[in-house]
């Protein structure tokens, strides 16, 4: 049998024969958590440094123009997370196929943090965001490749669960550091860069993968290239299901994330305080997330369940939402943020671990995920245009919860429709 990238823990991954998980896959989970968390605590930070920056530079017109930024960001890294995944995918060197990527992603995208920070119009934080976006997604795309290629499927839910924890235990960490940094932005900017760049090489240190000089590689084709980002729904129905409630789930999510920090000062009424909520509601939400998040993914592999769990946790994301609109004060936003960390947490525990038994082919492992995680980028492109239009046209903030609820139970029914995971 020819040499699988990875070395022993990714040839075991090829099987579902029960394995111990010690050694240098305890490691590799141990590793993959801390890379997660380093990278996320960009995407938790970012957001609220970002609209910081943005009211700082035309208050009046501060939705408008965070949606501008945010949508760039989003839309580069729409087009950045595939291609970084398809590019891995064919890499050939003695350090392996994700471990290039992943330093040089790192790297770039610290680097580009530093552009963000200086930026002192629009038009400069939009493209030095863009930048940081193309960065992590060359980095995250091969690092999510990592799951599949070495992680057997019988501790996939226990893995999912832990690695999906730091996920969303970075994004929360990072909204509650971030809040520190409101009024040094530039600080903050250079140290969650500075962070994500040390763990992910400390990743790549601990867990080597093996040379991939030796592996074939098909011929070049910019035709093939390109159409190798399509995966058919009609021959991958449970892919392309799973692909649609992760695009519904976080679109639903992130209408009300991307402006919490508007929500809190013109929705909720705290004015110039909602900056000094903003770690109280993350808090709250990360002990939510991390009871969401082991209990599903035990129960997962406990139960022999993925679908299940998923679905559960976007009706609990529904029933979040339906909080503040209902009870629009600050009592009403703690509630929100403790039912959305569990059900937030929930999902990510189990969504890594279902989806990657419906990838279409063994052989792309990373192209198939950085397809995937389209779904989670393409919602952060949609929802601040969105939010801007509902907040315009439908009668302010209030209008976000309720379109909200909607997309989180549309993506739980998509979520349902997958057949053959249980």
């Amino acid at each position: 049998m020819a040499s699988v990238p990875g070395g022993t823990a990714a040839a075991s991954a090829l099987t579902d024969e029960p394995v111990p998980l010690r050694g240098r896959l305890l490691t590799l989970m141990i590793s993959m958590f801390v890379a997660n968390l380093g990278t996320f605590l960009v995407w938790g930070a970012g957001p609220l440094l970002l609209a910081v920056q943005t009211q700082n530079i035309d208050s009046a017109h501060k939705a408008g123009n965070l949606a501008a930024v945010a949508t760039t960001g989003a839309l580069t890294a729409m087009v950045a997370g595939p291609l970084a995944g398809r590019v891995s995918d064919r890499t050939r060197s003695r350090f392996g196929r994700r471990t290039p990527w992943m330093v040089v992603g790192g790297l770039v995208g610290g680097l580009a943090m530093i552009g963000v920070g200086s930026a002192n119009t629009v038009v400069q934080l939009a493209l030095a965001w863009a930048i940081v976006n193309v960065g992590y997604n060359f980095a995250l795309g091969p690092l999510s490749a990592v799951f599949p290629d070495r992680v057997p499927p019988a501790v996939r839910g226990k893995f999912s669960a832990v690695t999906g924890l730091g996920l969303t235990l970075g994004a929360t960490l990072g909204a509650v550091i971030g809040a520190r940094f409101a009024s040094a932005t530039y600080a903050g900017y250079l140290l969650f860069g500075g962070i994500s760049l040390v763990l992910l090489v400390l990743f790549v240190v601990f867990n080597p993968d093996t040379s991939t000089k030796g592996l074939p590689r098909a011929p070049f084709s910019p035709m093939a290239f390109l159409q190798s980002f399509w995966v058919s729904p009609r021959r991958y129905p449970d892919f392309a299901w799973g692909f649609a409630g992760r695009i519904l789930l976080y679109l639903g999510y992130f209408l009300v994330h991307t402006y919490l920090l508007y929500i809190l000062q013109d929705y909720i009424g705290l004015g110039d305080k909602a900056i000094q909520v903003v770690p109280l509601l993350a808090g709250i939400g990360l002990a939510g997330l991390i009871v969401g998040s082991l209990t599903a993914g035990l129960l997962s592999d406990r139960w022999g369940r993925r679908r299940v769990p998923a679905v559960v946790a976007g009706v609990i994301m529904a029933v979040a939402l339906a909080i503040p609109f209902s009870w629009p004060t600050l009592a009403g936003m703690v509630a929100y943020a403790a039912t959305a960390g569990v059900g937030v947490g929930a999902y990510a525990s189990v969504d890594t671990a279902l989806m990657s038994q419906v990838l279409p082919s063994s052989a792309d492992f990373a192209k198939d995920l950085g397809v995937l995680n389209i779904a989670s980028t393409l919602p952060q492109t949609l929802a601040p245009a969105l939010a801007g239009l509902i907040v315009v046209e439908l009668g302010g903030y209030a209008a976000l919860f309720p379109v909200g609820i909607v997309l989180a139970l549309a993506g739980s029914f998509a979520v349902l429709r997958i057949k053959s995971v249980r």
